[in-house]
């Protein structure tokens, strides 16, 4: 009599889930700047299909045996140029038929930059690469003006939590400054006398002892930001509400 051998409970089991297992994992970035009063955004150009010649956020596949997290600084670091940013898991994405290929799923990352330090340049599957305005954005590759909405919804939501603004401003700014970068992440016009009034409340900004140079206009004060007390209201939160201004 032919005796069989009985399949492992390992063999059983992959053949029960080798349907879930024909998925494949991306990242994509959502890299914030601030310049010329203007909230921007890092885009690639792709040379790759599908959507080959598209605008789309930096953004590619994850490796077998890689950390998400290693894999959003590496993707960026490829195709843009850019290292050591810190990255914030922002939500997955992972609708069928995001990706014409077959199930992708991607997990986004969103960061705040100052433009001036860095110097992005394409490479990879990025045949260009270039800061962009929020406002401006039209047509991205996949689903990624969906991503682009959660992650500046996020954002928009952090900075009633969170101080912003020394990811995004130069060393020395104005107060003019500071209210066009949170006018630009809210979309509003604020009231300049609240404003200033709310901000200043919070002492954390230092008066560095200097005016503006070069203007038409009368020479506004500059500010800094104090490191310490700006570290503090991160880890420790505050209420920044202030009256609505009106919509841009």
């Amino acid at each position: 009599m032919r005796s069989f051998k009985k399949p492992s409970i390992l063999v059983t089991a992959k053949k029960n889930f080798d349907g879930f297992f024909k998925s494949a994992f991306t990242v994509d970035n959502v890299i914030f700047g601030f310049d010329e009063g203007k909230l921007k955004i890092l885009l690639i150009k792709r040379n790759e299909a599908p959507y080959d010649n598209f605008w789309a956020l930096p953004g590619y596949f994850v490796k077998q045996d890689e950390a998400l997290d290693d894999a959003a600084q590496r993707v960026l670091t490829e195709l843009t140029g850019l290292k050591e940013v810190y990255l914030e898991q922002v939500s997955s994405f992972g609708a069928p038929g995001r990706h014409e290929f077959g199930r992708v799923i991607t997990i986004a990352y969103y960061s705040l930059v100052k433009v001036a330090d860095f110097e992005p340049h394409a490479a990879s599957i990025a045949q260009e690469v270039a800061w962009h305005n929020v406002d401006d954005i039209e047509t991205l590759a996949f689903d990624h003006e969906a991503i682009v909405r959660v992650a500046l919804q996020r954002l928009k939501l952090t900075i009633r939590t969170r101080p912003i603004g020394f990811e995004l401003l130069p060393p020395a700014f104005t107060l003019t400054d500071l209210q066009h970068l949170y006018e630009a992440i809210w979309e509003i016009d604020l009231e300049k006398r609240n404003f200033r009034k709310k901000i200043l409340s919070m002492d954390l900004l230092n008066d560095i002892g200097r005016s503006q140079k070069g203007v038409a206009h009368r020479p506004a004060k500059l500010y800094s930001f104090d490191e310490a007390r700006y570290q503090e209201l991160t880890k420790g939160g505050f209420n920044f509400e202030l009256k609505e201004g009106k919509r841009k």
